[in-house]
């Protein structure tokens, strides 16, 4: 290869890279303005800028305690109703090494929305089933299967009670669920989180999430209500 070669392929290489980091730096602020509109219509509160305490706030929840560099960016704070509620971009880094003993750095990203539901909520675990949730059935660790069998092929739920699971799984919240994406779902503590695992929300699915948590709450039968709120107003020992 002759040095004018050279020299061309060092000039697009550096172009290409100049060219991406403008065009990435466009599709950061057009996302930033859309979640800033969607937040302004909801009533929310939007902050823009990286907030690596969110990961300390929700420590529950262990997608947020992945890695390196934890941050939550693009913020939107606020209330769905009566609920507290926040939703939010976010990062964190892992590392490997490759086959020559250089250290690569693996940037993630991946959207979520809690919903604090006021009462003491039991664990619950949702997400979308797998090919290898099959697999697991062979060695006794299946998950929790329901009355819907389009439900049950579609989403893997573990809870450790599982008559509180029945109990806020019944048909019209599954029928809810099937409408919608299929968010990862976890209950902890009062709150209920809906996120995508290493993907970030589109501006509709923010929207939709908050439908499903919301709706998940909504329909709570009555009397699993009480007794929750029964439990909030234990004193405590």
């Amino acid at each position: 290869m002759g040095p004018i070669f050279i020299i061309v392929v060092i000039v697009l290489a550096i172009a290409a890279a100049i060219g991406f980091a403008i065009w990435n730096a466009r599709m950061k602020d057009k996302r930033r303005k859309e979640l800033a509109g969607w937040a302004q219509v909801n009533g929310l509160k939007f902050l823009p800028e990286n907030d690596h305490s969110v990961w300390m706030r929700y420590q529950p929840f262990k997608c947020l305690q992945r890695g390196e560099d934890r941050y939550a960016y693009n913020i939107m704070v606020g209330t769905s109703g009566t609920r507290v509620m926040s939703a939010f971009d976010y990062h964190y880094e892992t590392h490997s090494t490759n086959s020559k003993g250089q250290r690569q750095t693996h940037h993630h990203y991946f959207s979520a929305l809690v919903v604090d539901a006021g009462l003491p909520l039991k664990p619950l675990f949702i997400r979308p089933e797998r090919v290898f949730d099959k697999v697991t059935e062979f060695v006794g660790l299946d998950d929790i299967d329901f009355e819907s069998a389009e439900f049950s092929q579609k989403f893997f739920v573990k809870a450790p009670d599982r008559r509180w699971a029945y109990d806020v799984l019944h048909q019209k919240t599954m029928e809810l669920m099937l409408i919608y994406p299929r968010f990862h779902i976890e209950f902890q503590g009062s709150q209920v989180m809906a996120y995508y695992d290493n993907k970030t929300f589109s501006l509709g699915e923010f929207g939709s999430a908050l439908k499903v948590v919301t709706g998940i709450l909504d329909y709570l039968p009555l009397g699993v209500v009480e007794e929750l709120k029964a439990m909030r107003s234990e004193p405590r020992p």
